[in-house]
């Protein structure tokens, strides 16, 4: 997997903001003057970009996520520091307590990819 072509994110977001969005661009600008932008970045861009969804539209987005290594342990690391336990960890980034449980069980593997 490591030789797939990355997706640059920044660099669709930074066109969704000059086409649609120019006045979120100094809302975003934090996130976009990273070198590079993790999952948590993507998701927290969207969100600020084009608002909260719908439930079903949040249903339908969750399906498709997917998280690198670097994502699943901040979002562990975020856990840990905020003394949440899983099922509160779950609703802050909207995930399945169970993909928390085993992420939590292989975390050792996680760290050896």
């Amino acid at each position: 997997m490591k030789n797939a072509a990355q997706i640059n994110y920044k660099k669709i977001y930074q066109d969704i903001l000059e086409m649609k969005f120019p006045e979120k661009k100094e809302q975003c600008f934090s996130v976009l003057n990273k070198k590079e932008l993790s999952m948590l970045d993507v998701i927290d861009l969207n969100q600020k970009i084009f608002g909260k969804s719908d439930k079903q539209t949040d249903r339908f987005n969750q399906r498709h996520r997917s998280y690198d290594k670097q994502t699943i342990l901040k979002i562990l690391e975020y856990q840990t520091i905020n003394n949440l336990n899983n099922s509160e960890l779950s609703r802050h980034f909207k995930l399945s307590r169970n993909t928390i449980t085993k992420w939590r069980k292989n975390q050792g593997n996680i760290m050896d990819l």
